[in-house]
């Protein structure tokens, strides 16, 4: 099921993860899921990638379900900008980040 699929106008690249690691913003997927071995899992990490390679967004699947879900956006020189970061029955928290990456104090 890897491939190319359109989240708004930009064409992304859809890959799948057996977790993440990492504090902070964006985190770092580990353990490719090949594709054959996707229909074996019950819990795996689903994520999308811009053309230049940069991870977008990552939903956290759970038995068919969204249970955490993050959305990505970045500087020109390639630190991040914007996180949301969204769990099950939750608000989504949404944190700005300078142009080193370290997150804004919040208004």
């Amino acid at each position: 099921m890897t491939g190319n699929a359109t989240r708004g106008e930009e064409a992304t690249t859809c890959r799948f993860f057996v977790t993440y690691t990492g504090m902070k913003m964006p985190f770092r997927l580990v353990e490719a899921i090949p594709d054959a071995q996707l229909t074996h899992r019950n819990t795996f990490i689903r994520a999308y990638f811009d053309a230049a390679g940069l991870l977008t967004g990552f939903d956290k699947m759970v038995y068919g379900e969204v249970e955490l879900a993050h959305r990505y956006e970045y500087h020109a020189n390639g630190a991040i900008r914007r996180a949301e970061v969204t769990m099950v029955d939750e608000d989504t928290v949404v944190v700005a980040f300078d142009e080193a990456g370290q997150p804004l104090a919040a208004a």
